[in-house]
């Protein structure tokens, strides 16, 4: 009887935490699905638009990946306001996450605008850098909403109702991939703009998607207290720079892996043709498998933020290992899929029974095999990462990653893959290396943090409990 009351809380933690966890993930899913709609269909039109879209989206994800890492800050903080049963403080949180979006979006569009210019100067191909130039020129427009829907999404989520999220953005699959047929190709009256359309259809998507999360926080029973709009326009800077202090260092370590992860590709595009093709298979499945601990993660950043918003430590650490506990389940299927099934994995990609494609597929199949190897390492830092926001810990983790990502990561892979002989795998090898040092020093850190019930700078004192907004 003692036994099972001492097991009680781990159970109920993990309980919740899985609960939480799986939408968002499957959130996070449906998202990668929006754009491999606009990718396939691209493809439909021809290997110009294809190649066109993909540059375009090499400005487009960086600028997209660095906004939602700075608003990532809100869900930490939004729970540890509903930890405290700050209810006032959440209204606060989520109206400055209203003016970041808008204080983001300025210099995003200025860049996404005048992208045609950045890719000429990189030396691109004159008459595709025109085309992804006017595709950047529409998308551009989706920014905006976009991160708006992220701020809600972190509302919510906060609140452990995720699914509405999950959701909106399954029809939004759904929506984009009918406007994507009609305006790419013209049916039912309308022009077949090509590329444009999908630009077109993204904007259209990404707005409607926001629009139904607003119109459902704004008329649900519990959301609807908070008057989220009200006076909208009333300035809170303390609360601002707060959310920019915690928010930017999340927005560089995310930015500085996925350059990490640019670098990478453009090291193995000198080694050989092949060895790129094969590269851009193995990363699209690990891509896609990384969006399920990444959701794992936003899970352990609200159910750390929610115990440290309590100043409850113990609940804390329960949270953090919970989750982490949860990511290692994932990813040993996950690893065991990428290890055993390389090869037909790759053949979704590429014929098998055209001799030209042999050696892209046993490269792909071999990055697989080392992309099993480090799935451990790479859910374990996201998870990590996502532990140590919920205690609003961000400057000292961007270090450790970014320093990793860099030194370690950039270096052995360089190394390994043009002096040591290993090539593309070399390369691989190196990102294993670096994110498997990263997760390993997050992991201690925030073993460390719960140990001592103390985060830098900050104590877990409740705050001032509030009825209602």
């Amino acid at each position: 009887m003692t036994d099972d009351l001492t097991r009680r809380p781990w159970r109920t933690e993990f309980t919740a935490s899985l609960a939480l966890a799986w939408p968002i993930a499957a959130t996070q899913l449906a998202t990668v699905a929006l754009h491999a709609t606009d990718t396939l269909m691209s493809g439909w039109l021809g290997a110009k638009e294809l190649g066109a879209l993909a540059l375009a989206s090499n400005l487009v994800f960086p600028c997209v990946h660095f906004g939602v890492g700075v608003l990532a800050a809100l869900a930490a903080m939004f729970a540890q306001e509903l930890g405290a049963r700050n209810f006032k403080g959440v209204r606060r949180t989520a109206r400055q996450g209203f003016w970041l979006v808008l204080t983001l979006f300025v210099p995003m569009g200025m860049f996404l605008g005048f992208g045609e210019r950045f890719l000429l100067w990189t030396g691109q191909n004159p008459e595709v850098a025109a085309l992804s130039g006017q595709y950047l020129r529409i998308t551009l427009w989706s920014v905006l909403p976009m991160l708006t829907f992220i701020v809600l999404r972190n509302f919510i989520a906060a609140h452990s109702r995720p699914r509405a999220a999950l959701v909106i953005t399954c029809g939004g699959i759904l929506l984009n991939a009918a406007l994507d047929y009609v305006l790419m190709f013209g049916l039912f009256g309308f022009p077949g703009i090509g590329l444009m359309g999908a630009a077109v259809a993204t904007v259209i998507v990404q707005t409607v998607m926001t629009g139904a999360l607003l119109v459902y926080v704004l008329r649900d029973r519990k959301f609807r207290r908070y008057h989220l709009l009200v006076r909208f326009w009333r300035s809170d800077w303390p609360r601002y720079w707060d959310i920019v202090k915690v928010g930017t260092p999340i927005g560089l370590t995310v930015l500085a892996e996925t350059t990490l992860f640019a670098a990478a590709g453009l090291m193995i595009g000198n080694i050989g043709t092949e060895e790129l093709a094969g590269h851009a298979i193995a990363l699209q499945f690990a891509g896609i498998a990384f969006m399920v601990p990444l959701g794992i993660a936003q899970a352990a950043t609200i159910r750390v933020g929610l115990a440290y918003g309590a100043g409850d430590m113990a609940r804390v650490g329960r949270a953090g290992w919970s989750n982490l506990l949860i990511v290692a389940i994932f990813l040993t299927g996950s690893a065991s899929v990428f290890w055993l099934f390389g090869r037909p994995l790759a053949t979704l990609f590429l014929d098998a029974g055209d001799p030209a494609n042999a050696a892209a597929i046993g490269f792909a199949t071999s990055y697989l095999a080392v992309a099993a190897i480090f799935q451990f390492a790479d859910g374990g830092q996201v998870v990590a990462l996502g532990a140590l926001r919920g205690l609003k810990d961000t400057r000292v983790p961007m270090i450790i990653a970014v320093t990793s990502y860099w030194l370690i990561g950039a270096g052995v892979s360089w190394w390994l893959g043009f002096h040591a002989g290993w090539d593309g795998v070399g390369v691989w090898a190196g990102l294993a290396a670096s994110l498997s040092v990263v997760a390993t020093l997050l992991t201690i850190r925030f073993a460390m943090r719960e140990r001592l019930g103390l985060i830098p700078g900050s104590a877990p004192t409740p705050m001032k409990a509030e009825s209602h907004p």
